[in-house]
């Protein structure tokens, strides 16, 4: 499995389209066996989905994320783990401990738009 997280500097990202990048972290188990960065490519509505999609991960972490991105993700089969904070390689240990449950909340700032039925 492939997971991304969306990172600013050495912490989680407050918002995933807002990120500088992605770390991307191959799991096999509860191993990483490999780790590398995604170049975050811009940001233009509806694109970042799509685009972590073809580098093939298969779910995401990040501190706060939009209904619409969530429904894309959705849509994309990518599950998304939101509300998540600090430090990327300690989060990733936490998710392969099991400490860590998917929960896709959008974040407040985009709460209110009604893209997520």
């Amino acid at each position: 499995m492939k997971v991304a997280i969306a990172v600013n500097g050495n912490k989680v990202a407050s918002h995933f389209g807002r990120c500088e990048k992605y770390l991307a972290y191959r799991v096999k188990g509860t191993d990483v066996i490999e780790k590398t960065e995604i170049s975050h490519p811009g940001h233009k509505p509806g694109f970042l989905p799509r685009f972590l999609s073809e580098q093939g991960v298969e779910l995401l972490m990040t501190g706060g994320i939009g209904p619409r991105a969530i429904n894309l993700f959705d849509s994309l089969g990518i599950e998304v783990i939101s509300g998540v904070q600090g430090n990327p390689d300690e989060l990733i240990e936490q998710l392969l401990r099991g400490e860590i449950s998917a929960t896709a909340e959008p974040c407040e700032k985009h709460a209110d738009r009604g893209f997520r039925e």
